[in-house]
């Protein structure tokens, strides 16, 4: 019997002055603290009620991965261990196995079950499926298969407009398929325009 797929959200534990700390300059600790929670949380309801997947979450820091913070209940929540987040997203792909698994992050207020499915669908014929994002980087990774080793991504510049391009250069060789866009609220200006969108 095939074995689900498996998802899996990466998140920072909720703490005021460690999440979304270019957001915050913009609009303060705690209105990005809010902010994250309320999408986090809104994300995990959103993918944990669906079936066609098994749901984990992938948290940092380690220390206080598996303590008390707020989450739906039932969802299995692993440290994402050591290493810069190339690093981390591989020994998380590595950890599903042979069954296929796509990472998500958990900024991203459009992400929904819809968008992850339609991800899956994509890597059952590729190797590997990206989710990009509108500023460069990528909202989804999805692997077919064993991950490799932990150095694939190693150079990859996270956090900049180049993330995406930079993974694409690595992947050389595997069938690469992108999936829809999606936009992650990293600044106020994102913000700002999420809202606006959603105004009109």
């Amino acid at each position: 019997m095939r074995r689900r797929p498996l998802v899996i959200v990466f998140a920072r534990v909720p703490q005021l002055g460690r999440v979304k700390t270019r957001l915050a300059r913009g609009i303060g600790a705690l209105a990005a603290l809010g902010f994250y929670r309320q999408t986090l949380m809104t994300i995990l309801r959103r993918l944990a009620r669906d079936r066609r997947w098994d749901l984990e979450i992938a948290a940092t820091p380690d220390r206080l991965a598996a303590g008390s913070w707020r989450r739906p209940a039932g969802i299995v929540v692993r440290a994402q261990g050591q290493g810069d987040l190339g690093r981390r997203m591989l020994r998380a792909l590595r950890g599903a196995g042979r069954r296929p698994c796509a990472i998500v992050g958990c900024d991203v207020p459009d992400l929904d079950a819809a968008a992850v499915a339609d991800a899956l669908r994509r890597l059952a014929r590729s190797d590997v499926v990206l989710g990009p994002s509108g500023d460069g980087g990528f909202w989804l990774i999805g692997w077919r298969g064993v991950a490799p080793g932990l150095r694939l991504l190693d150079g990859v510049r996270w956090s900049t407009a180049h993330a995406r391009a930079d993974t694409l250069a690595r992947l050389t060789g595997k069938r690469v398929e992108l999936a829809r866009e999606l936009d992650d609220v990293d600044e106020s200006d994102d913000l700002a325009r999420l809202q606006l969108r959603r105004w009109l």
